[in-house]
């Protein structure tokens, strides 16, 4: 089946997750944090997406910037870095996350090449929009879907679905990307094509299914999506 819709998890995936506390970490007075600041990062990730499954699995769904905020606060504590003024700031820098450096240009190449194309994300449409003006795409993004249409987050078949009900398009002809190795998988159960991006170089995770590509970055997207994966 021919490929006509590309659709992108946001957070780690178009938006570089790290960008807050390194920023952070740059700036005078921020010595503490300079020290850990990829340690910090990359605990705050985790118990972000810890929080949104658990929520899931609870039935208790709660906004992902309630989990994000979640999320800062056991990765400040677990760092011994709880201070009142870092917490605002790296609240305030994740709302401006930068985009991963190929990102404008593959999105504009999809475009040139008639795909249609989207996020799917677990943020809330306050923090996606913020985060899309940020980096300067919205003009290459046909759409913005957001979880909290459906109340629950992913891997969820329901988030998945909003894609069908906002294209028309069967599953077969959406490529689904993420950074996200367990989202990628059940994107491919859900029954899209699939890649991860896998920018870290981690083991595949172990579930029923796989995505079908794996890269280390965007670029080469379009291509794949014109030869149909």
């Amino acid at each position: 089946m021919k490929i006509t819709t590309c659709v992108f998890d946001a957070y780690g995936t178009l938006f570089d997750v790290a960008a807050a506390a390194r920023q952070a970490a740059a700036e005078p007075g921020r010595e503490a944090l300079a020290a850990k600041w990829p340690e910090l990062a990359a605990t705050w990730r985790l118990k972000q997406l810890q929080y949104s499954w658990l929520r899931a699995a609870a039935g208790t769904h709660g906004d992902f910037w309630s989990v994000t905020q979640d999320g800062l606060d056991y990765a400040l504590e677990a760092h011994g870095l709880a201070e009142p003024s870092l917490r605002e700031r790296l609240l305030a820098l994740y709302w401006e996350l930068s985009a991963y450096p190929e990102v404008p240009a593959m999105l504009a190449a999809l475009k040139g090449a008639g795909f249609a194309t989207a996020i799917l994300s677990n943020g809330s449409p306050a923090m996606l929009a913020g985060a899309v003006e940020s980096a300067g795409i919205g003009d290459r993004l046909d759409a913005v879907l957001s979880v909290e249409s459906v109340g629950i987050f992913k891997p969820a078949p329901a988030v998945y679905g909003l894609v069908g009900r906002r294209f028309g398009c069967p599953a077969g002809a959406v490529l689904f990307v993420s950074s996200n190795g367990w989202d990628a998988a059940a994107a491919s159960g859900y029954g899209f094509r699939t890649v991860w991006v896998n920018r870290a170089k981690e083991p595949m995770d172990r579930l029923p299914w796989r995505p079908e590509r794996v890269l280390s970055d965007l670029t080469s997207i379009p291509e794949l999506a014109q030869a149909g994966l």
